[in-house]
């Protein structure tokens, strides 16, 4: 079990990368027009803060609160959201491989954290086609976007 959730979670780090490789950083201040939205940076400030907050919990047996390495805008830098995006992936991964098989509570937070990242990558769905933003290849593939139904 950990080691599909480590591939599933290791997969949807890839698409995030992909995301930031595929993105011009100044979209990172970016919100949808005419509708309620937060920036694209602030997505990405949610997406780490739950990789640094969910695993705190889980060793701590509760929550610990909300922290996130990057600023709530998300920071202007696309450099520093990667990279921080690349250090988050390794601690979850080491994370959730030391995790026991019986350890439901750490397995609960896993999985929150799984749907979490998913929901996001939704959310970010929404803004790459709202702003008019190339989709990367792999979230193509991932989610079968811009194929005719």
């Amino acid at each position: 079990m950990n080691d599909l959730l480590r591939s599933r979670l290791e997969r949807a780090n890839t698409l995030y990368l992909d995301f930031l490789d595929t993105i011009p950083p100044e979209q990172l201040g970016s919100r949808l027009a005419d509708l309620p939205s937060d920036t694209i940076g602030h997505q990405l400030w949610c997406v780490l803060g739950a990789r640094e907050s969910f695993p705190r919990a889980a060793r701590a047996g509760e929550w610990q609160g909300f922290t996130s390495p990057v600023t709530a805008d998300g920071g202007s830098d696309a450099a520093t959201v990667r990279s921080a995006f690349v250090r988050t992936s390794t601690d979850v991964d080491e994370w959730i491989g030391g995790i026991d098989a019986g350890d439901d509570d750490s397995l609960r937070y896993v999985l929150a954290l799984l749907e979490h990242e998913t929901m996001h990558q939704g959310q970010l769905i929404r803004y790459l086609y709202g702003l008019g933003i190339d989709r990367p290849h792999s979230w193509q593939q991932q989610y079968a976007l811009d194929e005719d139904f």
